[in-house]
């Protein structure tokens, strides 16, 4: 039994977003005293170049676990081969009402409904600038840092794309690649940004942009779009088509689902908001599988959703992902999954 093992079910005593944040308040601590390293698994070296991007492994975090890049050295240390922080937002906003974050340990599930809670894009670049995991200072190991971009609530939806453009005008060149998050289904009528005419007005307008900044900034910083599981065949076909029309450099497969099939019957299983974890394992797979075949190989892959052994990483793999990342499946298995899931992919 690893050390995680053992303090799971301390914390799976407390509230969990109370839970989250104390977590987060110490593993910075933890990392300036050198005691996380000791008590981490070594994760072996898998070098996977993507997006233009050399990665030391194919296994990252996926966002929403570090929302404002408050503890980003710490996460480098448990061997990540790539962070990715936020959803950000221009402005600082508190997200919805609480409870908004629930455990389902029977199904290995989380269910939230936090709303792009965020301390804004401003306070975001404050905390890069004292990380090691950015610019010049690359001194932790696994330290290709991706920011997950989101809208204000307020925002109306016909001007969603300036608020991305916002955060990307001010992240460009501070981190190797930002996500453009279309897909949390707890920001109103967010998820209609995945249709059609909106869809597409909206990655020209982030590819325009992109394009400005890296004659500015005289280098290339990749765009990623993460989407939702909640996904049939047409609007995949459709969102394939734009996503090569556009040349996305990466899309990131998926979001949580708002189906609660087989979750039902559990404490919390009916919660408003998006879920995440084992029972979005099959569909999330299924979406980059179809994703894959849409795409013809133009835009590659990182795969997400119910990652919670090796086996579930290789295989989103072997269906058409590149890359893979998680965050439930940290809160259930803790740092020793990371070691799993490159050494599955290894084989």
């Amino acid at each position: 039994m690893n050390l995680y093992e053992l303090l799971r079910p301390l914390l799976f005593k407390i509230d969990p977003e109370i839970a989250h944040n104390l977590t987060l308040k110490n593993l910075p601590l933890l990392h300036r005293s050198g005691l996380l390293k000791a008590f981490l698994p070594s994760v072996p070296a898998l070098p996977k170049r993507v997006m233009g991007i050399d990665f030391p492994n194919p296994v990252g975090l996926a966002a929403g676990l570090d929302k404002n890049g408050e503890a980003i050295d710490a996460l480098a240390d448990f061997g990540f081969g790539f962070i990715e922080v936020g959803a950000v937002t221009p402005r600082p906003q508190p997200g919805n009402p609480k409870p908004r974050l629930f455990r389902l340990p029977a199904a290995q599930a989380i269910i939230n409904r936090m709303g792009f809670n965020n301390q804004g894009v401003d306070k975001l670049l404050i905390n890069l600038q004292n990380t090691e995991c950015v610019g010049g200072r690359r001194t932790a190991a696994g330290c290709v840092l991706g920011v997950n971009l989101g809208k204000n609530f307020d925002t109306p939806i016909e001007k969603a794309a300036d608020d991305y453009l916002i955060c990307l005008e001010k992240l460009y060149g501070k981190v190797d690649f930002v996500t453009i998050n279309i897909s949390s289904p707890n920001t109103k009528n967010l998820r209609a940004l995945q249709g059609g005419d909106e869809l597409d007005a909206l990655l020209a307008a982030i590819k325009s942009r992109q394009a400005e900044l890296g004659q500015q900034h005289g280098k290339y910083m990749p765009v990623a779009i993460k989407i939702a599981p909640d996904l049939d065949d047409v609007q995949i076909a459709d969102m394939a088509g734009l996503f090569r029309k556009h040349r996305i450099d990466a899309l990131i497969a998926t979001n949580t689902t708002l189906a609660r099939d087989g979750v039902e019957h559990l404490a919390h299983g009916n919660e408003t908001g998006g879920l995440s974890g084992l029972p979005v394992r099959d569909k999330s797979t299924r979406v980059i599988s179809a994703f894959h075949t849409a795409l013809a190989g133009e835009v590659p892959i990182i795969g997400a959703g119910g990652i919670l052994q090796g086996v579930d990483a290789k295989d989103k793999i072997d269906a058409g992902a590149e890359l893979v990342q998680f965050y439930t499946g940290l809160i259930y298995r803790g740092p020793a999954l990371i070691k799993e899931c490159v050494e599955a992919l290894r084989t």
